[in-house]
């Protein structure tokens, strides 16, 4: 069956995420540390999804931040990136991307945008459109 994992590859992406609980980004550890450990809603770290690694996983709002470094301004990067968000989405979830120099130079913003899409999606606030999108 196409797009159904092995044990075996289950057992490799659940290890790859430890790993990168492990070895956190310090734009990563900014934002866990400083905001979504201790979040209303609980946040998961590099929490395993179907065949991706998502850098911070609320289930309660559906939602994913990812975090991404200059690598991912690269085209093929951009593409898989593109490639990743649209099976998200179709899989009902909402996927919010900050640039490692958005978590260093406006970190505030940041965490002010994470918590009005949390409320959106947990409270059925209005959707907050953002630049950050």
């Amino acid at each position: 069956m196409k797009g159904k994992k092995t044990m075996s590859q289950i057992k490799i992406t659940h290890s790859r995420a430890r790993n990168l609980r492990r070895d956190m980004t310090p734009e990563e550890r900014k934002l866990w540390f400083g905001a979504l450990r201790k979040h209303q809603c609980e946040f998961r770290r590099q929490h395993a999804f179907d065949k991706y690694i998502l850098d911070f996983y609320c289930k309660e709002a559906k939602l994913v931040i990812e975090i991404d470094g200059k690598q991912h301004l690269l085209r093929e990067n951009a593409l898989q990136d593109s490639t990743r968000t649209d099976y998200l989405n179709s899989r009902g979830l909402r996927v919010l991307r900050f640039m490692n120099s958005d978590i260093n130079s406006n970190f505030s913003f940041v965490c002010y945008i994470i918590d009005q899409v949390v409320e959106e999606r947990c409270n059925g606030v209005t959707e907050v459109k953002t630049r950050w999108e």
